[in-house]
């Protein structure tokens, strides 16, 4: 078994005995969404650490954009549970890039791309092919490509 997935189920075999609701529903939901990777396509076979960190990191989006719906649709209380899911969540994904350290990155990449001959709005997917190798796990895609965007333009 993983590493992370073992965290994962010592830390809700924890809540539950702790009686922690939100860590317990919150873990479960996540094991369930891995268990489910695992099993997909023709064969079931075991995550890696990295796939399982991907699995999380969906969870954890998923539970922002749930927040914000909830949010605009008039259900703070329902929001705030969403959040706090999310954060929950955050507690296992490795550190996000701040918006300084991606900006440099990203300048970088534009830098290459400007090497190889990419100029312009139209260079976005060289940038984007030399930025997601780099940024993997550490910042999400929308962040990435509004900055990559934003310094080609």
């Amino acid at each position: 078994m993983t590493t992370l997935k073992a965290k994962l189920q010592d830390d809700l075999t924890t809540a539950i005995k702790a009686r922690d609701e939100l860590r317990s529903s919150t873990l479960r939901l996540t094991l369930a969404a891995i268990t489910k990777e695992e099993v997909a396509g023709k064969t079931a076979r075991e995550l890696s650490d990295e796939e399982v960190l991907k699995v999380v990191a969906k969870e954890a989006k998923k539970r922002r954009e749930a927040a914000d719906a909830f949010a605009q649709g008039g259900r703070p209380e329902q929001a705030e549970r969403e959040i706090a899911e999310g954060k929950l969540l955050d507690e296992y994904l490795p550190k996000q890039l701040t918006d300084d350290e991606l900006r440099e990155i990203v300048a970088q990449a534009v830098e290459e791309a400007k090497a190889a001959g990419a100029e312009g709005p139209r260079a976005m997917g060289a940038v984007m092919k030399i930025v997601n190798p780099k940024v993997a796990g550490l910042a999400e895609g929308g962040r990435v490509a509004a900055v990559v965007k934003q310094l080609l333009a």
